[in-house]
């Protein structure tokens, strides 16, 4: 048996964060008889000089993760949830300005969108009121994100959404591909393309100084051109779609620098009537199997010439 003349070396600490996660807050704002909601799912993390909790057990520079928690609610009372990013951007600076161990601060909140129900005009008479200004259906759509983290001079915003199913029923092509002894994918001109989008973006919004972004205005015009561009864009690949959602935001949010899209392909594929004496894809209509999985998984990022890449790769926990 060889042994080892090194002596071991001691163990050491690596980066470390800390905070309450997963705090659902629901804020209602009453104007008049008209109510509002904002809906969040807000996670904290807090890191600085954290390292005497590690090694000794001092709590001494320790933020009770249940402090967070109460943070959050508080806040939401106190300042109210403009949008999610601002909401953040509050949290954010409180945690990295008030507590002196903690130099950086993360914030991260899924927001989940609620629609006002339309009632009839009879009905919203008969409970004594012109309209029903109360009542809610939850927005099945998406779930919108953000991410703000701070060091006490710099900001970085990350915001995007996920959960978006969307489909082109034709206007769709894939062929051309390499070819070899294992494949047998036919090559298709006219095919069902349909994805799931998660995506993020990034605002160069830095710094106090600068002019900060209309967050609200920013995600709906987001959100619009990335479904124009799925849309409007006749495909030969999704790699091709996932470019033009990209850039189409890149071209015109001015506040955007970088994009980045995960797109599992939602494969439908037509199903083999023969045995039933039925043609299928006839020009009235097809019929096709919805796979769930495997399925193709595109991603990429589209950034703004002379830009370097910040989001992640791996969008799994972001």
């Amino acid at each position: 048996m060889v042994h080892s003349s090194r002596p071991a070396r001691p163990a050491m600490l690596g980066q470390n964060q800390y905070g309450k996660a997963e705090n659902r807050v629901v804020r209602i704002t009453r104007d008049g008889d008209t109510h509002h909601i904002k809906d969040l799912n807000v996670s904290v993390a807090l890191s600085g000089d954290l390292e005497e909790v590690h090694l000794s057990g001092s709590n001494a520079h320790c933020l009770p993760t249940d402090t967070t928690k109460n943070t959050v609610y508080a806040f939401a009372k106190e300042h109210g949830i403009e949008s999610a990013e601002q909401f953040g951007i509050h949290l954010a600076r409180h945690f990295v300005t008030s507590q002196e161990p903690i130099h950086r601060a993360r914030i991260r909140i899924e927001e989940y969108g609620w629609e006002r129900i339309e009632t009839s005009e009879a009905n919203a008479k008969f409970i004594g009121a012109d309209e029903v200004r109360h009542s809610f259906v939850r927005k099945g759509q998406e779930t919108r994100l953000t991410q703000i983290t701070y060091d006490g001079e710099r900001w970085q915003v990350i915001s995007g959404l996920k959960d978006l199913v969307v489909m082109n029923s034709t206007n769709s092509e894939f062929w051309g591909y390499i070819k070899d002894k294992y494949t047998t994918l036919k090559e298709a001109y006219d095919r069902i393309l349909a994805t799931e989008v998660s995506g993020r973006w990034r605002f160069n919004w830095t710094d106090d100084d600068q002019r900060m972004p209309n967050w609200e205005r920013s995600y709906a015009q987001v959100k619009k051109h990335l479904l124009d561009a799925f849309a409007e864009t006749y495909s030969l690949s999704l790699q091709q779609t996932l470019y033009q959602m990209g850039s189409r935001i890149i071209n015109n949010r001015a506040e955007i620098d970088e994009v980045r899209f995960s797109l599992p392909n939602k494969h439908h594929f037509l199903v083999d009537l023969e045995p039933f004496g039925l043609k299928n894809d006839t020009p009235d209509s097809a019929v096709y199997y919805a796979a769930d999985r495997p399925y193709g998984l595109i991603e990429a990022t589209v950034l703004r010439d002379g830009v370097e890449a910040e989001i992640p790769m791996d969008l799994t926990n972001l």
